[in-house]
């Protein structure tokens, strides 16, 4: 994919060639068979990357997980907008830094800083940024994914789950992550449900039947949310569930 990047790019810079015959687009073989690229070139490569990077947040990361969670928590308790979207959203987005600063920290270590270094190139920096995210992935991937994924990409049998390669992997552990976060959301709709239920039924007994439930039962679904420090429950809920404090 790299490669073809490269030719698109190199119609761009091509007809920038300077009188002196300076070119902005430099690949240059090693000894060893790997090739470096100039760094004007590394550098549109990067700004490239860049508008990848929300795709990468919300399918690599644990931000799905967690964002999934917090909808079927407000829908839970009733409330439509409160909070609103870009709370939700922000929340998810700062939890997922706290549960993948781990990561970071070893991309940081294995390939950032080697790369800034300059004792590694820009492909074998990439590669090795690649190995703790994959680490983290097949972390929490269901195998039973990870198998259907590869079946469908023509991979009859996988050595070891380490041997799947990332287009197989990112779906498979996308599909885990949306599973998973449905159980844990059931688990936090069912108290909720129960306070619907007692409300229900003590209307219907009282022969109050124009009343709608959800009015009555909200109030005392925010009272039992907040009496058992629910934020707190559901933050520590989703950070142990990536193996956390475990």
């Amino acid at each position: 994919m790299m490669k073809w990047l490269l030719i698109l790019v190199s119609f761009v810079f091509i007809p920038t060639v300077s009188a002196e015959g300076i070119e902005a687009l430099n690949i240059t073989t090693n000894p060893d068979g790997s090739q470096d690229y100039s760094v004007t070139l590394q550098v549109l490569a990067i700004m490239t990357a860049l508008s990848f990077i929300p795709a990468a947040v919300i399918m690599m990361t644990s931000f799905t997980r967690i964002i999934v969670v917090l909808a079927i928590l407000r829908q839970a308790i009733g409330l439509q907008q409160t909070p609103s979207n870009q709370i939700l959203l922000g929340m998810s987005l700062f939890l997922s830094i706290f549960i993948m600063t781990p990561v970071y920290q070893k991309v940081n270590e294995q390939a950032i800083e080697p790369y800034m270094n300059e004792q590694v190139t820009s492909i074998q920096a990439l590669e090795l940024a690649k190995e703790p995210m994959k680490a983290f992935m097949l972390s929490q991937v269901r195998i039973k994914d990870l198998e259907t994924f590869a079946k469908i990409a023509g991979y009859d049998q996988l050595d070891s789950p380490e041997a799947a390669p990332m287009i197989v992997l990112i779906p498979a552990f996308v599909t885990s992550e949306l599973q998973t976060a449905f159980i844990i959301g059931f688990m936090f709709f069912i108290p909720f449900l129960i306070v619907d239920l007692v409300v229900a039924s003590v209307l219907m007994a009282m022969g109050m039947m124009m009343l709608s439930p959800m009015i009555v039962s909200l109030p005392f679904k925010i009272m039992l949310f907040v009496l058992v420090d629910g934020w707190s429950l559901v933050m520590g809920t989703l950070a142990k569930s990536f193996g956390l404090g475990v």
